[in-house]
C-alpha cells in the first residue's frame, strides 16, 4: 500500500501555460504513491501544457472545472507553475476562491515555481515562509510571507502545511517532501 493510498490530490490550472515537468511529474508522484490525482482547470477544453514557458507540448483533459470542484473532495492541493499559467490563474476569481477554501479547511497545499502566486493572490501568505521562483520574491514579501531560496522548503505555520520549491530541478525533493506530508493529510 502506497503513502497516498485513499487520498484524492487536486492540481490546479489554468487552460494554457501550464509547465509540462511541474505538471506531470508531481502527477506521477501521487500516482505512484497510491494516490489519486485529478486535473481542475476554469473550463473543460484541454489544458496546454508548455516546456520552458515557450514551447508548446502535450494537451491534458481536466477532470472537473474549478466550477465542479470543491475542497471538501480533495485532500491536498497543487498549484504547478508555469508563467502564463500561474497569471492566469491568480487573475481567475474561482480559481483564486478554491485555493483560499483548501487553506480555510486547513489542508496542505504544494506549489512550484510561479504557483505560489495564486496564494499570494487569495491573501494567505501571512506568516508563511516558502520558496518560489526567484521573481515571486518581491510579491511574496509584499504579501506578508518570508522568501527564501531553498530546493524545497515546508512550512507549518498558521495552521496548514505548505510545500514549496523553485523551478523544475528541484522537482525530486519537492515531490518527496510532498508525498511526505500529504501521507498525513
Amino acid at each position: 500500500m502506497g503513502a497516498l493510498t485513499g487520498k484524492k490530490i487536486a492540481f490546479l490550472t489554468s487552460q494554457v501555460g501550464v509547465e509540462k515537468a511541474e505538471l506531470t511529474s508531481p502527477w506521477q508522484a501521487v500516482l505512484d504513491a497510491g494516490g489519486t490525482p485529478s486535473l481542475i482547470a476554469p473550463a473543460t477544453e484541454p489544458v496546454q501544457s508548455m516546456v520552458g514557458d515557450v514551447d508548446k507540448d502535450e494537451t491534458f483533459d481536466p477532470d472537473l472545472t474549478v466550477a465542479q470542484a470543491s475542497s471538501d473532495d480533495f485532500d491536498a492541493l497543487i498549484l504547478p507553475g508555469g508563467t502564463v499559467n500561474a497569471d492566469k490563474v491568480r487573475g481567475d476569481a474561482d480559481s483564486v476562491a478554491l485555493v483560499k477554501a483548501f487553506v480555510d479547511a486547513g489542508k496542505p497545499i504544494a506549489a512550484i515555481c510561479h504557483g505560489p502566486w495564486a496564494l499570494v493572490e487569495a491573501g494567505v501568505l501571512g506568516g508563511k515562509t516558502l520558496t518560489s521562483f526567484p521573481s515571486l520574491r518581491t510579491d511574496i514579501t509584499n504579501a506578508g510571507g518570508t522568501w527564501v531560496d531553498e530546493t524545497v522548503f515546508h512550512c507549518t505555520a498558521s495552521g496548514w502545511d505548505l510545500i514549496t520549491s523553485r523551478n523544475p530541478d528541484d522537482l525530486d525533493a519537492f515531490n518527496s517532501t510532498l508525498t511526505d506530508v500529504f501521507s498525513k493529510a
